[in-house]
Formats: C-alpha cells, structure tokens, sequence
C-alpha cells in the first residue's frame, strides 16, 4: 500500500513539474513556430523579427488590458485580456502589413536573396524590440486578473489524501483550449477555404500559382494577418502564463526557430510536434528529479538534485537539439523545406 502511494506521489510531482508546464509551454512555442513556419513556406524567408513581433502584439494587448481594467470591465474567472486581444491582433496586423509595404516589397520586387530578406528581418528585430522597450519599459508587467488556480496544491491534497499535490493554473488551461482552437482554425482555413487554398498553392510552386490568376500581394498580406494573430495570442498567452518582459520574447526566438526546424520548417503539422518536443525537452532535462527519485526509488538517496542542467541552460537545450537536427535531418523531423 505504502509502495503505491510512493508511486502516486511521483505521478503527481511528474505532472505537476513536468508535464503540465510542458504542454502549457509546448503550446505556446507551437503557435509561435507555426508563424515562422507560415512566413517561411510562403515568403520564403527565416524571419528573425518573430519573437519581436510577439512582444509587439503582446504589448498592445496589455496597454488595451490596462485600459479595459481602468473601466472596471472584467470577463470573471477569464482574463480581461481576452477581450483585448481582437486589439492587440490589428494592431499588429497594421505594424506587419506596413513593415512589407516600406520593407520587405522592396526586396521581394528586387527579387533578392532569401539570406538577404533574413539580414533585413534582423533590423526589424532590432526596431521592434526598441519601440517596445520605449512604449511599455524594460521591466517585468504584469496584466493577468480573473481566477489564478482552477484547483490548488492544497485542494488537491485535501481530496486525495497524498503527500504531493497538482496544482493547475487557469493560463495553463486556457493556453492549451486557445492553442487548440487556433491551430483547429488555421488548418481549416488553409484546407478548407479557397483563400487558404490559393495560400498553399503560393507555397508549392509560386510560377505555377501566378499563372492560375493568384494574386502574389493578396497572399502575402493574408499570411502577415494570419501570423499577427499568431504571433500576438502566442506572445499574450506566454505573458498571462508567466509575466510580460520584452527581453523574454528575443530569447524565445531560439526555441522558436528550434521547434520549427525540428518539425520541419514550411510543414505547419511539424512546427506543433518541434513545439511541444523542444518543450518537454528543456522542461525534463532541467527539472531537478531529487523528489521523484526519493518516491520511485526509496532507499537511494542522492546527493544532488539529481538536475541534468541548470534552468539558467535551457536554452541551451533548443541549440543543442537543433544542431543534431541540422546534422542529421536538415528537412525536420516532417520533411520541411530543406534548410
């Protein structure tokens, strides 16, 4: 009896430490690669602004928040920044769409190098990750209101009776329902909608496009749309889920770029799979096992917190899986676009 309430207890630690902040960080490192993914298969470029871009939209989410707030409108146990979120998606949208306007067409015209597009989305980093900086500070935000818990550590020892207990906040679930519906959203509109169609079309073969009467301009704003939502739900989720700090979102441009290669970048199913493998990889190799190797294994008692790598490395874990990808599979795990 004594044995199976060990073997519950490292279950309860095991989800509780790993594999919930996972599938809540998994999901939001898919929505963000699904939009380099996007710009990718149909722009043709690696697009190192994105992480910027998140912290853009998730910046004009929160400025809308604040505001909301300031008027008393509240959604209950939801976050208010849901009802912000339409706001921060258009104004992202007007930033992106004007960036290809002044930017990017120039060189598409130009019919520029791919690595050249790359070195100008550097630049838009740079002037991004500034004006965000200098309209919101450098300084960690916090916007998140509504219910913290959907149940507590506490309740959920009180209901069971054991010794470790889950603790579930309500971002990790609306992270993981949100992460849900858009992805449901986007495969139906590039499957099912002539739009999308005419989108995957442009991805293929842009001659053969071009000579079906799709108009290249029209694809091309549809795709910065699409990835400003992207972009903005998976840089607000990040930020109700932790906290909002501009930096952040530059680091995560690595892991980002990561699961999108890892999955195979162009390939929009591989960018959700190289989200959530990069996810529970950086989660498992830096989560410290002491405690879950105390209930499995009772007489052994180590010294350590029996820790692969520090969190101060987990980085280093999406570069490190990235280069054997690189190495060993440069199309991804789902045969992307070779990179």
């Amino acid at each position: 009896m004594e044995r199976s309430l060990d073997l519950l207890n490292a279950l309860v630690a095991l989800a509780n430490f790993v594999i919930v902040p996972a599938v809540a960080y998994g999901s939001q490192l898919a929505l963000g690669a699904l939009g380099v993914t996007l710009i990718y298969g149909i722009l043709r470029f690696s697009n190192f602004a994105h992480g910027d871009t998140m912290a853009f939209g998730a910046m004009a989410t929160i400025l809308v928040t604040w505001w909301l707030q300031s008027l008393g409108v509240s959604l209950g146990p939801l976050p208010t920044a849901l009802l912000a979120l339409p706001f921060g998606i258009a104004a992202t949208a007007l930033l992106l769409l004007a960036t290809d306007r002044m930017v990017y067409r120039f060189y598409r015209e130009q019919k520029a190098a791919p690595v050249i597009l790359v070195i100008v989305s550097m630049g838009i980093m740079f002037i991004m990750n500034g004006l965000v900086r200098f309209i919101i500070g450098v300084d960690d935000q916090r916007f998140a209101d509504g219910a913290r818990f959907l149940i507590t550590a506490r309740d959920f020892r009180d209901m069971t009776g054991l010794q470790e207990g889950l603790a579930i906040k309500a971002t990790t679930v609306l992270t993981v329902v949100v992460a849900v519906i858009v992805v449901a959203a986007l495969f139906w509109f590039l499957n099912k909608t002539r739009t999308g169609k005419s989108m995957r079309a442009f991805s293929d073969n842009e001659d053969l496009a071009l000579l079906s009467g799709i108009n290249p301009e029209r694809v091309v704003a549809i795709t910065w749309i699409i990835v400003a939502g992207l972009a903005t739900i998976a840089g607000t989720l990040y930020g109700l889920d932790k906290s909002f700090k501009p930096f952040t979102y530059f680091q995560l441009l690595l892991p980002i770029f990561a699961a999108a290669i890892v999955g195979g970048l162009g390939n929009p199913v591989g960018a959700i799979a190289g989200g959530f493998l990069i996810a529970f990889s950086e989660v498992t190799i830096t989560y410290a096992w002491k405690k879950i190797a105390g209930y499995v294994l009772p007489a052994w008692e180590p010294d350590g917190l029996v820790q692969l790598l520090s969190t101060d490395y987990k980085f280093a874990v999406s570069f490190v899986i990235l280069i054997i990808v690189l190495l060993f599979r440069p199309t991804g795990l789902f045969r992307g676009k070779s990179v």
